[in-house]
């Protein structure tokens, strides 16, 4: 096996992180809540519009979060796409309910609206939207069906920081929004995330539910005297070690949108002519949407091929990973979820999509990627 030259990631420093670490080492206040994280919140709020942003310790907290303040029971269903990471569908397990497993979309690969109709039953109390690759879904077509059956909408925008759809920002096109700021992601602290609250009766519980069921929050606003215990709510907020990081990152954040998007861009021109001979596809950025350069994938006709575009690149220190195993198709998927009806594209897609390399410091190396993925099929020829 080829020693890896060019990883599929690579955490990068943008800015000052090292030195808001230090500041908040120095502040003498490493829990959570103090002056980095309220830097984040407003940065966050400025950036997307959102009504209310809550650091988490991680995009799977924003889910749980938003699962909690969906009121989810047991029995209750909550429709989303197999093609996720176990995060969404974890989140409403530990309520209780059951994630009900629809198909994608074939052209976007996110949550394909009818099929989420078509799956809707009396038990039906929430909708988790996934933006994948960075792109949103088609959230006026989700957002109608929620009005039409008075459902919740959230949106798992793990990928999407930055991300528009009809000029509107990812998370806060449904009830509540989740990002990821994991080091795999385009804005990073290691571990770490953040929920959107886009309607004003969900923030107070939300921080409830944030700081251990009570009510923290209000008493450090001076509100209450002393706080207690008012909800159910576990410790979901990040250390100040974790958000100082952040706000150096976020300081730089449309820098880093600019540069992914420009790789993205990079990547979709070079490998068109593979394309336009039937030898892959390309990502398709769905219509009224931009994206953020979040990932770049092909998909190939077929698994044998797929496989062996990854064994190749792998040859040459390049690694380029699959992606999702279908969460309809792994043991717990199977005890704890259901599917609607078969999930033909999402069974295809899984099987035939790889990943190529995206990150900031990149660079020069994404020619390489380029010319091996190319090198491939005159290989296959």
């Amino acid at each position: 096996m080829a020693e890896t030259k060019i990883p599929f990631n690579r955490p990068s420093f943008v800015g000052r992180e090292l030195h808001w670490v230090t500041e908040a080492i120095n502040r003498g206040q490493l829990s959570g809540d103090g002056h980095f994280t309220r830097l984040c919140h407003q940065q966050i709020e400025a950036a997307t519009g959102a009504g209310a942003a809550l650091l988490t310790h991680s995009c799977t907290a924003a889910l749980e979060m938003a699962a909690l303040l969906c009121d989810l029971a047991p029995g209750d269903e909550v429709i989303m796409p197999s093609f996720t990471f176990v995060s969404t569908a974890n989140a409403v397990v530990l309520r209780g309910a059951v994630p009900v497993f629809v198909d994608i979309d074939p052209r976007s690969l996110n949550i394909d609206p009818a099929r989420v109709s078509a799956a809707i039953t009396p038990r039906t109390r929430a909708i988790f939207a996934v933006h994948y690759a960075g792109f949103p879904a088609d959230m006026d077509a989700l957002a109608e069906i929620a009005r039409a059956h008075d459902l919740m909408l959230v949106e798992d925008a793990a990928q999407a920081y930055g991300s528009t759809y009809k000029g509107r920002q990812a998370g806060t096109l449904g009830d509540m929004g989740a990002f990821s700021f994991h080091e795999t992601k385009n804005i990073i602290s290691g571990e770490g995330g953040a929920l959107t609250l886009n309607r004003p009766d969900l923030v107070e519980r939300a921080e409830i539910i944030r700081e251990k069921g009570t009510n923290r929050s209000r008493f450090l606003r001076g509100q209450v005297d002393k706080y207690t215990w008012v909800d159910l709510g576990s410790s979901f907020l990040p250390g100040e070690l974790i958000a100082a990081f952040l706000h150096g990152q976020l300081e730089f954040q449309d820098e880093i949108r600019q540069r992914r998007c420009a790789q993205f861009d990079h990547y979709m021109a070079a490998l068109a002519d593979l394309e336009a001979r039937g030898q892959l596809r390309r990502p398709v950025i769905p219509e009224h949407t931009t994206g953020n350069g979040h990932m770049f994938y092909l998909l190939l006709p077929d698994q044998a091929r797929r496989d062996a575009l990854i064994a190749a690149l792998r040859a040459r220190g390049i690694i380029a990973p699959f992606h999702y195993v279908p969460l309809h198709s792994a043991p717990a998927g199977q005890t704890y979820g259901r599917t609607a009806d078969p999930l033909p594209v999402t069974d295809r897609t899984s099987a035939c999509l790889l990943r190529l390399p995206l990150f900031y410091t990149l660079g020069d190396d994404i020619d390489a990627v380029i010319a091996a993925v190319h090198d491939f099929f005159a290989e296959a020829r």
